[in-house]
């Protein structure tokens, strides 16, 4: 489609930012109400009919009397009919509407009906039943301003209609004092008719501000809930599929940060009025909270009918967010993440739980890099099971010593161990043996890698500290530091407190920390702050799994690093493909031309070392040597590792 700037929303009302047909929406809402009102009205009429009848036996209209309450109580189980169908299935949209329109008859009929027993008894004056036809009449009509003001296409004509007979009756009189009543009947008219208009207008308008958004008119979280259960019970009394679309804008909050929340809410606007306009009829949009959306859509009949639609109204969304804004003289570019969670009539789930799915696929396209739509499946779920798993168990491995710290050897090419990789397992109670891959991006994601690393750390420290008193001063400790660790606010005093508890500040020079690439993708400026600091205590940067990631020459100028590690996927296939050969002979260059030490990791085969030791002065790394181990058994391996030769009964074929 053709991309052309928005337009700055024009100031106008909330509710304009909603399609008309949405506004439909609103009455339903008050049908629950006027249900309940069925039952009160066929006692209020049923029950004083009776005295109607007595009545009319003994002043000569027993007949009229008996025809309108027979016609009374037909009406009635009518009433109770619609009472009944209203609470025994729920009613799809258009089923609803035609509901709405034979109660709405069944109402004028019954407030008929009570005009009609006025008609009746106002004649039989001689027997004083004008009076009790007179406050009857003005009995019916406040019960309509009373009861059913949620509806003003009942009460707005049948106030009037209801009381025009009575103040024709005080006209038809013809004396002073019955003009006086006919103007007191339309006074007490106008009276209910602006408490009824009024109460009207006072419950819409708690309704409206407690139902939705203020700042684009859609149905707000709690609307959208009660509305989705709604159609809910809908799609699985028909047995029909449906789906839930959540959108989440991309970048969103930079919007907010670098213009200003006014420009961030003038973009929501904007965004909110070209959804409504792109949806296709029956289909509802909500706002959940801050920017994002929600939409639920009419009935299908199979899944992928169902699914089909999906996707291609998720990607015309995505269409119309990604067409330019131009708010206050600001072109604005934004996409959007959208999460699909098809409905079901075979897997009945609560609407909190859909939502939650939804919304789940919707982070699902911000870790694939945002601007795209997933679809909720069993797989996925899965994922997330085991994601909240690992979260839920990893806050308690510390405290229940399921952690464990390995050291890994790194020798020369006489095989004199210079230095170790401090590694870390976990083997958790509930989950089994959990890779560091899957559990330290969730330690970074929930934070607990500073509670998690300050322990690793410690524990590393206390190792090193060991074996020096024992007789064996390693020259060198690596261990790895997360981009999250690295930028918390008090990781630089926190190292220092390590150390100094610990080792001493004459040995953090013996101390390495490895960092990946992807620290680059933190603030730089505060990076290499922080860096600068730990340089100041002595500590050693390395560059983790060089040439994977965010590479670049101006990174070495800027960033302190003393050593490059090569990765273990350079070093897989070195001995026979031309390609890994060129890239480690690159990084080598690179680290000649910077003055930078060489690791290479992975190391598992004879064809490998030899590859490696021709191409510079490189430590090594890998199952060859030695598997990672704990600190005493570290200790044993290095008092019996002067052997100038690798372990070749340590060769395995997994990365080490």
């Amino acid at each position: 489609m053709a991309l052309t700037p928005r337009d700055n929303p024009p100031a106008s009302s909330v509710r304009a930012l909603v399609p008309a047909r949405e506004a439909l929406r609103a009455d339903p809402q008050f049908d629950t109400y006027l249900t309940r009102q069925i039952p009160v009205l066929v006692a209020l009429s049923l029950v004083p009919g009776l005295g109607y009848i007595l009545l009319g036996a003994l002043h000569g209209a027993f007949t009229a009397a008996a025809a309108w309450y027979s016609v009374m109580l037909a009406a009635s189980l009518w009433g109770l009919q619609l009472y009944w169908r209203y609470h025994r299935s729920p009613l799809s949209p258009e089923q609803r509407l035609r509901w709405r329109l034979h109660l709405t008859l069944f109402l004028y009929l019954y407030l008929a009906l009570w005009t009609a027993i006025f008609l009746i008894f106002v004649r039989l004056d001689s027997h004083n039943l004008h009076y009790i036809a007179i406050f009857t009449q003005i009995g019916a009509t406040t019960v309509v301003a009373a009861l059913l003001y949620p509806a003003p296409w009942v009460f707005r004509p049948l106030i009037p209609a209801m009381m025009a007979p009575l103040a024709g009756y005080f006209l038809l009189i013809g004396d002073w004092y019955s003009y006086v009543l006919a103007a007191f009947s339309a006074t007490l008219a106008l009276v209910l008719f602006y408490a009824a208009n009024s109460s009207f207008g006072l419950l819409r308008n708690s309704f409206h501000q407690a139902s939705h958004d203020a700042l684009t008119g859609l149905n707000n979280r709690a609307a959208f809930i009660e509305h989705l259960e709604q159609s809910l019970e809908v799609l699985q009394h028909h047995g029909q599929h449906s789906y839930l679309l959540l959108i989440d804008l991309d970048h969103f909050k930079t919007v907010n940060d670098l213009l200003g929340h006014d420009i961030g809410d003038e973009l929501l606007k904007s965004v909110t009025r070209d959804f409504a306009n792109a949806l296709p009829p029956g289909h509802h949009l909500a706002r959940l909270g801050g920017d994002e959306f929600v939409i639920v859509a009419p009935g299908k009949e199979d899944r992928q009918t169902c699914e089909r639609a999906a996707r291609r109204l998720a990607h015309s969304l995505l269409q119309v967010v990604k067409t330019p804004s131009i708010i206050r003289n600001h072109h604005l570019h934004v996409s959007a993440s959208i999460g699909i969670r098809l409905i079901e009539p075979a897997q009945p789930v609560d609407s909190h739980q859909l939502v939650r799915e939804a919304d789940i696929a919707m982070y699902e396209v911000k870790d694939r890099g945002r601007d795209g739509v997933v679809v909720f499946s069993d797989e996925l779920s899965r994922a997330v099971e085991r994601h909240l798993q690992i979260e839920r168990c990893l806050h308690f491995a510390l405290h229940n010593r399921e952690i464990e710290v390995l050291f890994q050897p790194q020798v020369d090419t006489t095989g004199r161990i210079r230095s170790a990789e401090t590694l870390i397992r976990w083997h958790s109670a509930e989950l089994g043996a959990v890779s560091p891959a899957e559990f330290i991006p969730i330690a970074e994601q929930t934070g607990y890698i500073s509670e998690l690393g300050d322990a690793v750390i410690a524990r590393a420290f206390q190792a090193l500290r060991d074996w020096d008193r024992a007789g064996f001063p390693l020259e060198q400790l690596a261990i790895n530091i997360s981009p999250r660790q690295l930028v918390h606010l008090n990781f630089v005093h926190r190292m220092q407190d390590l150390i100094t508890r610990y080792l001493g500040r004459e040995h953090a020079h013996r101390i390495t920390l490895e960092i990946t690439e992807h620290v680059v993708a933190e603030d730089t400026d505060r990076v290499i702050h922080i860096m600068q600091a730990l340089r100041q205590m002595g500590l050693r940067f390395s560059m983790d799994d060089f040439g994977t990631g965010f590479s670049s020459l101006s990174y070495l100028k800027r960033l302190p690093f003393d050593e490059l590690k090569i990765d273990r996927s350079f070093v897989r296939q070195v001995d026979h493909d031309t390609d890994d050969q060129a890239m480690v002979r690159t990084i080598c260059d690179i680290a000649r031309q910077f003055g930078l030490a060489v690791v290479a990791e992975g190391v598992e085969t004879e064809a490998q070392y030899r590859w490696l030791t021709t191409h510079g002065d490189l430590l090594f790394q890998g199952f060859l040597f030695a598997r990672p181990m704990d600190a005493n058994a570290f200790f044993d391996h290095s008092r019996r590792a002067p052997a100038l030769k690798p372990d070749t009964n340590q060769a395995a074929p997994a990365a080490g």
